[in-house]
């Protein structure tokens, strides 16, 4: 099983490991930078570094050694370090598939078993397992039935495939995780190390802390901006959740109400610019358009996800006649932003980089320098030499199960591209759907939901992009829109019942029932599972076939349609509304959201009925 917990070295050990993890930062920072060097190579040097560390800081099972490696972990870091010393030095040959040896089908193979192990201490046996699956399935391809079958492929080549060629396991997905996502994550290690955390806390309080229901506000804004330095939504919710939870908690949020919050606000933190998941970096490189373009895109949908939040949170503070925290108890926006305000300016200056067009590589180590050099400007968030070895040291350990399950996934997608499943796949959910949209949205999104169940976003991400986007684009959805499709139902399948793993770790902060927070966090994110809707409905918003006005209307019905939907599920505006009037609002929410002007008006009267009167039954009963 996985150990989500890494070890506690102490010791020469833990000197070690600094200086271990420090090297790969360095040598990722060279890499990246300066240093030219041929992509498959930078792959190897990356993984073969990541899976060292692995084997390092996680133990193999639960009662596995927590305060030191044992003698197995020491021979597979070595193992890992030696594989990719091999693959270096006979990269002129295995590179150019000329010649290939009996000792370099020993080194695929087990370059192939140490990244099943590290993905299993990393992400647990379901991605393990999957990518175990899909190794059987491609060499007795030939036994399998129906529309699965292909003709096989012996273990030469599949090792070849896997182990050698940017089409397996060093392909675009590693790619993207030994640079972009590297740096960002190297970026937003330096970024923690000068207080980010406490500016966004107190910023937070500061901005929303005294309205009603303030914690759950702060839980939201803080969510949100951490988000923009953290693409993981359970380490977004250990990090800000430990603070915002008792604080919702205090006030008379019941807890697995202020669990739902937490994780709800940290997975819209996945989808917010201008540093996403690392899914939005590998859709770039998917669909070959600029990552600030997907950046820019991504703006409005996160607009109208936190909006959507802001609603339920606001309607719930009503509903439990919740008040504010009062504001002598809070800071003030001016002592904050004196104090760590400047720390904002690496975010800016990577938004402005973006906007100008500028590489996100670059743009990672500009954010890097920047943070270095602004920190200075203040006592309180200066980097010491201290500071900075460390933040190298975090960075790498922070991206080692990332760069891991980047790895993995080129199991299946190797193995979709040598069978063509994925193409198969596409064509019979079409098929099945008899070509309807909506079915086959519907079916995609099923899909979607149970490749979440237990498996990362961006691994569910890629695999329904891979399987299921191409389904919607034959049915002349914009490429776009099939994967941000994709993009938001692999990243909220990780709040989706039955295996919700950010649900469950808000849950045990909040010390309350884990099924009661993914319920209730399954209707606070409810606008993430209609917004995909709405890419395809309402490409607009995408700034497909973009206008002023269409985009400006769109927006205005969508942003309606959530909030009638906000309604519908907390069922009170001024007061408590009966179910009556929760459908009628439920139907208004339909109305505006299809993408028909006419439609959209009688839904937006509707809505306008419904509201008055409701207000005016709040009033009389007052």
């Amino acid at each position: 099983m996985r150990t989500n917990i890494n070890r506690k070295l102490s010791g020469k050990i833990t000197l070690f490991l600094l200086i271990f993890s420090v090297i790969t930062s360095l040598i990722h920072i060279w890499f990246n930078s300066f240093g030219l060097i041929d992509i498959l190579r930078k792959s190897m040097i990356h993984l073969s570094l990541m899976m060292g560390l692995v084997f390092l800081i996680r133990p193999a099972f639960k009662n596995s050694p927590k305060n030191k490696p044992s003698i197995i972990d020491w021979y597979l870091f070595s193992l890992s370090l030696i594989l990719g010393i091999y693959f270096l030095i006979n990269y002129s040959r295995i590179g150019l598939m000329f010649n290939l040896n009996i000792y370099d089908l020993i080194y695929g193979a087990f370059f192939i078993i140490l990244i099943l192990e590290a993905s299993r201490r990393t992400v647990g046996l379901t991605l393990t397992i999957l990518a175990i699956g899909f190794l059987v399935y491609t060499y007795y391809g030939q036994y399998m039935p129906g529309i699965f079958a292909h003709k096989g492929f012996n273990l030469r080549r599949i090792i070849i495939r896997m182990s050698m060629t940017s089409e397996g396991v060093l392909g675009v997905a590693v790619m993207i995780s030994s640079s972009y996502i590297f740096m960002f994550i190297l970026f937003g290690s330096f970024l923690r190390a000068t207080g980010a955390s406490k500016l966004f806390n107190d910023l937070a309080l500061a901005i929303s802390g005294s309205a009603r229901g303030g914690p759950a506000k702060v839980s939201m804004i803080t969510s949100a901006l951490t988000g923009t330095i953290n693409g993981s939504a359970q380490a977004n919710v250990v990090t800000t959740g430990a603070f915002t939870i008792p604080l919702m908690k205090s006030i008379g949020y019941k807890p697995y109400f202020a669990g739902a919050v937490e994780a709800i606000a940290s997975v819209g933190g996945i989808f917010m610019p201008p540093i996403m998941g690392a899914a939005a970096f590998i859709m770039s490189s998917f669909l070959g358009i600029p990552y600030f373009r997907i950046a820019l895109v991504a703006t409005t949908p996160v607009i109208l996800y936190y909006f959507s939040l802001y609603n339920m949170i606001d309607l719930g503070a009503v509903k439990w006649n919740l008040p504010g925290i009062k504001r002598e108890n809070l800071p003030s926006i001016k002592a904050v932003m004196t104090k760590r305000g400047h720390m904002l300016v690496p975010l800016i200056l990577i938004i402005v980089f973006l906007l100008i067009g500028f590489s996100p590589l670059f743009i990672a180590i500009v954010g890097i320098i920047s943070v270095v050099v602004i920190s200075c400007f203040r006592k309180e968030t200066r980097l010491s030499l201290k500071n900075i070895i460390y933040a190298l040291s975090e960075g790498a350990q922070d991206a080692a199960p990332i760069a891991i399950i980047c790895g993995v996934v080129g199991f299946i997608i190797g193995s979709l591209g040598m069978t063509g499943l994925g193409q198969s796949i596409g064509f019979y959910i079409v098929d099945f759907a008899h070509g309807n949209l909506f079915l086959t949205a519907f079916f995609c999104m099923i899909t979607a939901i149970i490749l979440g169940m237990g498996l990362p976003g961006t691994v569910c991400y890629i695999i329904t992009a891979t399987i299921a986007a191409p389904a919607l684009i034959e049915l002349g959805v914009p490429r776009l829109s099939a994967h941000f499709f994709a993009f938001y139902f692999g990243t909220m399948s990780a709040v989706i019942p039955p295996v919700c793993l950010t649900s469950f770790t808000a849950a045990t902060i909040a010390k309350a029932n884990p099924n009661k927070v993914a319920l209730y966090g399954l209707l606070l994110g409810s606008a993430g599972l209609l917004l995909p809707y709405m890419f395809i409905y309402n490409p607009v918003i995408l700034l497909y076939n973009f206008t002023w006005g269409n985009y400006l209307f769109s927006i205005f019905f969508l942003a309606v349609g959530l909030y009638a939907a906000a309604i519908t599920i907390m069922g009170v505006i001024k007061g408590k509304i009966n179910l009556y009037y929760r459908i009628l609002f439920f139907t208004s929410a339909i109305l505006l959201i299809i993408p028909e002007f006419s439609i959209r008006v009688v839904g937006l009267l509707l809505f306008i009925i419904l509201f008055s009167m409701c207000r005016k039954v709040n009033k009389k009963k007052v």
